[in-house]
């Protein structure tokens, strides 16, 4: 079973950096994609940035230039660098590991969720 452990949420003012973590733990099973979404107040679930294990990486606009996804194989933590921090980007984030499982299943789980809140 593939487990994922988030860290480094907080509290921060406007135009300052954080740093997130997400740590992969379990067994047989070998990752395809590593992600972060986040979820603000009465909004829907957005793609905030995605790496693939070839290090394709794609971000939504609205952190492109600010955030900096990043992955470190041998400890499978994926990190998500943010600088310039916004108002707007006050949510809850969310890892997300796409994996394929030792019975060569394809699945998805996600992490527990971080609140990131930047004040102005």
């Amino acid at each position: 079973q593939v487990q994922l452990v988030e860290s480094g949420g907080g509290l921060v003012q406007a135009g300052g950096s954080l740093r997130l973590s997400c740590a992969v733990s379990g067994s047989g099973f070998s990752i395809n994609a590593m992600g972060w979404y986040r979820q603000a107040p009465r909004k829907q679930r957005e793609l905030v940035a995605v790496i693939t294990t070839s290090g394709s990486i794609n971000y939504a606009d609205s952190v492109k230039g600010r955030f900096t996804i990043s992955r470190d194989n041998a400890k499978n933590t994926v990190y998500l660098q943010m600088n310039s921090l916004k108002p707007e980007d006050t949510a809850v984030y969310y890892c997300n590991v796409q994996y394929r499982a030792g019975d060569y299943r394809y699945l998805g789980v996600w992490g527990q969720g971080t609140l990131v809140t930047v004040s102005s």
